[in-house]
């Protein structure tokens, strides 16, 4: 026996993490800077840290009060109605449970290139077809024409604001005009993960005006929580009752929900991570030699390619790192004459300038 044919179907690629690094170089990991998986350099909240250690005891049994609670604060957060919070294992969760409640097999839907792989592979999981619409060099342009101009009719369009691996956001004005004008049985799903270190409006305000849009949140990002696992979809009130038939029994964790609760009273540790990640983008906007385009999110994407040639995010990747400082090669994006680079504290930021433009000298 064999599984279903999963030829469309592609691995998702990571950043490489400290420990595989080290042990590839044969180096301690403590002499490697990770600024590949646009992590929080500063890490979780201490109160975060605090409910886990309290609650760790207690993981023989299943979450029960965990996920009201924390679903209630993120209600009261975005002022909507808890029913509309959807609460997931990750960002990438929630996705899942998107594409369950809005997908027939053979529907399609439409991501951005270059984007977020898991849009596609969550698609084709749920037996969905999968169309593009591309963001051109040099500009990457979030706008509603560029959508669009390759819109067909889909069943979900994904938007990414802050768009991962550019930096760029769509404005409200260009989000709502994608929903008007693209039919009334299309989702228009608005990935807001790095939505914290953006100075552009969320999409928040068209839930109440409209039953077409939902919007992607996590705690991986600003609040440091990547590997708990813990995401959640703010979705339209008409789809508040979808949830208790697509959720996955008790996918968000006792740990990540105290966790994120904690962390989302902890208003000071979020400022502390969005000054940093602000100040480190424009650093390296203005340090390095190279070009950098304009981020609204904790990293940047950098032009490699007229220092040392079209395809050279891979070389100067694995140079970076060898050299102690672990970036992204963007070649699985489509952009083989990029690296990404995750706005790391003062001291990492500093380091990731210095080396890169050793490195690009060479």
């Amino acid at each position: 026996m064999q599984p279903r044919d999963l030829s469309a179907h592609v691995a998702y690629q990571a950043g490489r993490g400290i420990e595989e690094v080290a042990r590839d170089l044969g180096v301690d990991p403590a002499t490697l800077t990770k600024l590949a998986s646009n992590e929080n350099p500063h890490g979780p909240s201490p109160a975060a840290i605090e409910a886990i250690q309290e609650t760790a005891p207690g993981i023989s049994s299943y979450p029960k009060a965990a996920h009201a609670d924390l679903t209630a604060a993120i209600a009261d957060r975005w002022d909507c109605d808890p029913a509309q919070v959807w609460l997931a294992n990750g960002g990438d969760g929630a996705l899942d449970y998107l594409a369950r409640a809005t997908l027939e097999p053979g529907d399609t839907v439409l991501v951005p290139d270059p984007g977020f792989a898991y849009y596609g592979m969550s698609a084709r999981f749920h037996h969905g077809d999968v169309s593009t619409y591309g963001l051109s060099r040099p500009e990457f342009r979030l706008d509603a024409e560029t959508v669009l101009a390759d819109y067909d009719g889909e069943r979900v369009v994904y938007l990414t604001s802050p768009h991962n691996p550019t930096g760029g956001t769509f404005s409200l004005g260009s989000i709502e005009t994608i929903a008007a004008e693209t039919d009334e049985e299309t989702l228009v799903v608005v990935d807001e993960a790095y939505g914290e270190y953006a100075e552009t409006e969320s999409a928040r305000s068209l839930l109440d005006e409209r039953d077409d849009v939902a919007i992607l949140r996590t705690f991986s990002k600003a609040y440091g929580l990547a590997g708990v696992r813990l995401g959640y979809a703010l979705v339209p009130e008409e789809w508040s009752d979808a949830y208790a038939r697509v959720n996955t029994p008790f996918a968000a964790s006792e740990l990540a929900c105290r966790a994120g609760l904690a962390a989302l009273e902890d208003d000071e540790h979020v400022e502390t991570s969005v000054e940093t990640a602000r100040w480190a983008r424009e650093y390296m906007r203005d340090e390095l030699d190279a070009p950098v385009w304009e981020s609204e999110g904790n990293f940047v994407l950098v032009d490699v390619s007229e220092a040392r040639g079209p395809e050279s995010g891979a070389s100067v990747a694995d140079e970076s790192q060898r050299a102690g400082v672990i970036v992204r090669d963007c070649t699985s994006f489509g952009l083989p004459g990029c690296v990404r680079v995750t706005c790391g504290t003062e001291a990492e930021t500093r380091e990731a300038v210095e080396v890169l433009n050793e490195v690009l000298a060479r």
